[in-house]
């Protein structure tokens, strides 16, 4: 290749070193011998430039090959990270991560439980009576667009503050769970009513299953933006296996006016309803039966139309579902969804945090990770289909109306700068649920475990000590009386109806000894 870029260069350095170039043409048959030659340097060059023909492996063909392939990166990276080359999620896990199989979707999920060193246990062990711990596990659910990465901060001191295991886990279309294709996996699947690995119920059934996995009967579910709604959702599917919420800048819907049904109000209906019958009994039986007969009709008229308006509106609705499908599962959609992360999706993450200059490069990097997944701008197709055509969402009563319904201990977590999801929103959701308790984290954006992991581990902290309280009440007011065994002699430190066993000693080795 050296050869050939010299064979075609060696002319003209030839040429333009001759002394005629530079020699003055004083003579006129020199002049001419001189013209000559300047044509001949001319016409070599026009020839060398015009040439349609490129030799390969030619100075002018790398240059062009150069700045063909600096174009194609440049149109192939998206938030700068390079699209040429997709893997497997598991090809660029990180050494903590672990992957579990659940109906036929591998999920990426990391756990983090309380580790002491010697000293840090001998101090446990001076504190254990001061300091108390929930004992209950902790599962993290992140946002839209997130992954296990923005639980980074806070996942070793959450598992320290609660003394079990927590575990966070990335939503399929998110992170590094792998991406399946919707089609084929409802093909392959066995069941004969697959769920959409890409739906919330699927989601709902995945937080349901690492609460098994961890062997524990219930769980504090936390959630954050998007999260949430998984979070509360798992609550209504399984309300004995969730010990408390702890929803944090929660993209949860909150009713305008929180419904609350007194038990005045209650009575007061209970009452009316004995002087309208005896008032009915009253009127003449004639008026009566008329009016039955007149009721029951309305009734049926009313039931006919309904049906015909429900038939017509589930046909437009399977219609809108198959549009809406074909038109978000084009290529022209895949396309708009590359070309709005590579735009806007950089732009969105500095916008979630109170103080842009806190997301360093290693921030935009765990973002932008899972942008190196096979199948990831699909998968984000799949997630926005699923959620606007889910057809168990539609069916199943609205979860506004069931807000207070909640009967778990709930902390609601929001930031006072929060632009992407309002604090005014956690405050009207902190209203519907009854009970629930809510902070806001001052000088914080949409990432209170984040931008303020400090402030954000105390109140969970504060939050779990009460939970704790509130389990251990339950608990005495619904143990029945122990006895304790002959051989056993016991030492018990009374707290409140508390009772912490510090120690026991056997007795027949006691009376050996004295």
């Amino acid at each position: 290749m050296e050869g050939c870029a010299a064979f075609q260069i060696q002319p003209l350095v030839f040429y333009g070193s001759t002394k005629l170039s530079s020699a003055p043409c004083d003579h006129p048959l020199l002049a001419m011998n001189c013209k000559s030659k300047h044509r001949s340097i001319t016409a070599v060059a026009a020839a060398s430039s015009s040439s349609s023909y490129i030799p390969a492996g030619s100075a002018a063909d790398y240059s062009e090959k150069l700045l063909g392939e600096r174009l194609k990166k440049k149109t192939q990276s998206i938030a700068g990270i390079d699209q040429d080359e997709l893997l497997d999620p598991r090809l660029i896990a990180d050494p903590d991560s672990c992957f579990c199989e659940f109906k036929g979707v591998h999920i990426h999920y990391k756990v983090c439980e309380e580790t002491l060193n010697l000293s840090q246990e001998q101090t446990h062990s001076q504190t254990l009576h001061e300091v108390r711990k929930v004992g209950l596990p902790m599962i993290l659910l992140h946002g839209f667009g997130a992954s296990v990465f923005s639980w980074n901060r806070v996942m070793k001191p959450l598992a320290h503050t609660t003394g079990s295991k927590v575990l966070a886990f990335d939503r399929p279309a998110f992170g590094l769970t792998s991406r399946v294709n919707y089609l084929e996996y409802i093909d392959a699947s066995d069941d004969t009513q697959p769920v959409n690995p890409y739906s919330m119920a699927f989601s709902v059934l995945a937080t349901l299953h690492f609460i098994h996995f961890l062997k524990s009967e219930k769980a504090i579910v936390v959630g954050h933006s998007a999260g949430a709604l998984t979070a509360v959702n798992a609550y209504f599917e399984a309300p004995e296996h969730v010990a408390g919420l702890i929803l944090v800048a929660p993209a949860i819907p909150a009713p305008i006016f929180s419904h609350k049904v007194t038990e005045d109000n209650r009575l007061e209906k209970e009452k009316q309803i004995p002087e309208n019958n005896f008032s009915a009994e009253l009127q003449p039986n004639l008026f009566i039966r008329l009016g039955q007969i007149l009721s029951k009709l309305y009734q049926y008229f009313v039931a006919r139309i309904m049906l015909i308006f429900k038939g017509m509106m589930d046909m437009a609705n399977y219609l809108y579902k198959k549009a809406i499908s074909s038109l978000l599962r084009s290529s022209l959609a895949v396309m708009l969804v590359r070309m709005l992360i590579n735009k806007f999706g950089i732009a969105a993450i500095k916008k979630s945090w109170y103080d842009a200059s806190q997301v360093t490069d290693h921030v935009l990097q765990g973002y932008t990770k899972p942008l190196k997944s096979k199948g990831w701008d699909r998968a984000l197709i799949e997630h926005t289909v699923a959620l606007l055509t889910d057809s168990a969402t539609v069916t199943k009563p609205s979860r506004v109306n069931r807000y207070h319904q909640i009967s778990c201990p709930v902390l609601i977590i929001t930031g006072d700068t929060d632009r992407l999801v309002p604090a005014w929103n956690a405050e009207r959701l902190s209203r519907a649920i009854p009970g629930s308790q809510l902070e806001v984290i001052k000088n914080c954006g949409h990432l209170p475990h984040e931008e303020r992991p400090n402030e954000f581990l105390s109140v969970v902290q504060t939050f779990l000590q009460e939970l704790l309280l509130a389990q251990r009440r339950y608990h005495c007011s619904h143990q029945p009386e122990r006895h304790v065994p002959d051989h056993f002699s016991t030492f018990l430190i009374a707290d409140s109806c508390n009772m912490t066993i510090i120690g026991r000693v056997f007795g027949g080795m006691t009376s050996k000894a004295t």
